[in-house]
């Protein structure tokens, strides 16, 4: 594998509460002569992005944008202080780096988490534009949070194709979002509630597009180490094909507190692409819920 190892890390400052352990890892996958995946697993930012343009441009943009996120403050301090708005003006900036440096001609997906807490109540803030993914695993059920802004999102969205048949679309790549590229770079956000035990995954579509809910259910249902889970997802997307760069990050929460300030200690439930690049598309949170039954 081109780059894979481990990383733990303990609640942030030493303080009590939620610690976080988590575990991260990429593949060029079978096919492409080069990684345009690049990611961020530092407590709090957990973050994957999906480079786009061919010809190392891609790795270029990606690479920009996760190096915009790395200069965040709170990356430095270990707070967990950020805002969706303290986000987007990173990710601004990101885009407009990428752009002037590759004259728009090529671009990034983002995906991830930013841990945050509020009056001492930790969350999740998802993040996302383009149509790399973050799931959630928590209570026995697997969701995806975020929501691809891809053409088959839309047409799924409006009943024109199933979820079955956007799998197999001809435009299955073309995303309607992204940074350094194209008229829409904003991001979504949505602020979930950590909960005791919870599991998030964040991955780039070389994953995906080559496992099912069912088959990634499974692997984060099962293996309770968040490294082995990470290397397994990318051993199973190589073995159905591995046609994209795989990149994958996986973050456990436990010692979660309560609105009462008392850690709670509820149990986690243990237990296809083809050969084009993702391409931009020019001129409620939509969960998607699986609970392996």
């Amino acid at each position: 594998m081109n780059s894979q190892q481990a990383a733990r890390t303990e609640s942030a400052g030493g303080r009590p509460g939620l610690n976080l352990s988590y575990g991260y890892g990429t593949d060029r996958g079978l096919r492409r002569e080069l990684n345009e995946d690049s990611f961020i697993a530092s407590d709090p930012i957990f973050a994957v992005a999906d480079g786009m343009g061919g010809h190392e441009a891609g790795e270029v943009a990606s690479g920009m944008c996760v190096r915009a996120l790395a200069t965040l403050p709170q990356l430095a301090t270990g707070e967990r202080t950020a805002t969706a708005s303290v986000v987007q003006q990173y990710l601004a900036i990101a885009d407009d780096s990428i752009r002037a440096a590759t004259g728009s001609r090529a671009g990034t997906t983002l995906t991830g988490v930013v841990v945050v807490e509020q009056m001492g109540i930790p969350y999740w803030l998802v993040m996302n534009i383009g149509d790399s993914r973050t799931y959630r695993l928590s209570q026995g059920r697997l969701a995806q949070v975020s929501v691809d802004h891809s053409e088959v999102q839309e047409l799924v969205d409006t009943g024109e194709i199933t979820a079955e048949e956007a799998t197999v679309h001809p435009r299955r790549h073309v995303v309607t979002r992204a940074l350094g590229t194209g008229d829409e770079t904003e991001a979504d956000y949505w602020l979930l509630p950590i909960e005791e035990g919870d599991r998030m995954m964040v991955c780039s579509d070389g994953l995906n597009g080559e496992l099912t809910d069912d088959q990634m259910f499974d692997i984060l249902n099962t293996v309770p180490d968040p490294q082995e889970a990470v290397d397994l997802l990318i051993q199973a997307a190589l073995r159905s094909g591995g046609r994209d760069n795989v990149t994958v990050i996986v973050v456990d929460a436990r010692n979660v507190l309560n609105e009462d300030g008392v850690s709670t200690t509820a149990p986690r439930t243990a237990a296809a692409a083809e050969d084009e690049d993702t391409l931009p598309r020019h001129a409620g949170n939509g969960e998607t819920a699986h609970d392996g039954s």
